[in-house]
């Protein structure tokens, strides 16, 4: 039931942390987009774990197998299953957990709503889910860059340091030169040096990731339910540690009149209808209007630390619990190509409902 995500570009992933495998079935995808193995891969490499030392130190490969779907490096219209293995779990350090409730953890919530859970790195809760939605991710976003639209999400907030650019003032194509994946070389630095500092001192950090999404055409959304950003604002929401969701102006828009606030509509040298500022986000009554859609993701501290904490077991006992085990001290520089992959999911589901009624 909630495993589901999409009405005509649709995904089903399954699997836990320390099962066998996670994966992930796409229906819906239109036949004859070419996309290999190696695309998705390259997805992949970028949330995979042990990338650096401000990750966690899981070592997994994470090497996508291909089940259907593909024929001759082509979709064929019909289910696309991928599967990527779990290699190095660790279920011994978890042991420990079995009776016990980690605070800001769904171990009490996963178990009154179901009767039983999987302590083996949360199971189903656990993070590494998301693989399969970048895996989905890389074959929707192929499908979108061959309508030119281009998304590009960037770490801009770790804890108290952030960028001041903003992304048209910026070098997006300096996401990947370094391991935060912050375009800013600079603040990427000082970024790094907070994460590797919380990780010396067994905690760990949150913060904020942008994301903008170029040449969307006009009219993706419906006006009621189906909002665009309200659809965006669901698939960033269900991704582990998100704790909030802004578009264009956001919160800070709050503070202006509507004087300020609206954006002015007036025709290009080439017939186009723009608007001279953007604080809509590139959404309008819940439907893109053409400009650039941007909007951030706020990301919690990982609530795993391996520091001494209260905590109660199943029976309603104090207890004391410590982390154990390999986790990230920051889960942002991971999260990137999971906003980009939920980013694409969504746009790709309107583009194709957008079709379906023309």
């Amino acid at each position: 039931m909630s495993n589901s995500y999409g009405k005509l570009f649709k995904i089903t992933t399954f699997g836990e942390s320390h099962g066998q495998s996670v994966g992930v079935v796409v229906d819906g995808c239109p036949a004859g987009l070419e996309i290999t193995a190696e695309e998705i891969q390259q997805e992949l490499d970028r949330r995979r774990p042990g990338q650096s030392n401000i990750t966690t130190q899981r070592k997994e490969g994470d090497e996508i197998m291909i089940l259907s779907g593909l024929f001759e490096n082509k979709t064929t219209g019909t289910p696309i299953a991928l599967m990527v293995n779990n290699s190095n779990q660790a279920s011994k350090d978890y042991s420990h957990l079995e009776h016990a409730y980690r605070p800001s953890h769904a171990d009490y919530t996963y178990s009154m709503k179901y009767g039983l859970r999987d302590h083996r790195g949360g199971g189903r809760s656990s993070a590494r889910e998301t693989l399969a939605r970048v895996a989905a991710g890389a074959i929707a976003n192929k499908y979108l860059k061959q309508h030119n639209i281009q998304i590009a999400s960037y770490v801009s907030a770790v804890g108290n340091i952030s960028l001041e650019e903003t992304y048209d003032q910026l070098d997006l194509s300096l996401i990947d030169s370094n391991k935060v994946r912050c375009p800013q070389p600079e603040v990427a630095e000082e970024m790094i040096t907070l994460i590797d500092q919380t990780r010396k001192n067994r905690d760990t950090i949150g913060g904020v990731i942008t994301c903008v999404i170029k040449n969307v055409p006009v009219g993706l959304g419906e006006p009621a339910f189906d909002k665009l950003h309200a659809e965006l604002g669901k698939a960033m929401l269900s991704i582990n540690a998100v704790k909030g969701f802004e578009y264009g102006s956001g919160f800070e828009g709050t503070k202006l009149y509507g004087s300020q606030h609206n954006d002015e509509f007036y025709t290009d040298e080439t017939g186009r209808v723009r608007t001279r500022t953007n604080l809509s986000g590139g959404i309008q009554g819940g439907i893109s209007n053409g400009e650039d859609i941007y909007f951030k993701v706020a990301f919690k501290p990982v609530a795993t630390i391996l520091q001494p904490q209260t905590s109660i077991n199943d029976e309603g006992e104090t207890i004391t619990l410590e982390g154990k085990g390999r986790h990230d001290p920051c889960v942002l520089p991971r999260a990137v190509p999971i906003v980009d992959a939920m980013t694409a999911l969504v746009l790709i589901d309107f583009l194709l409902r957008q079709r379906a009624v023309k």
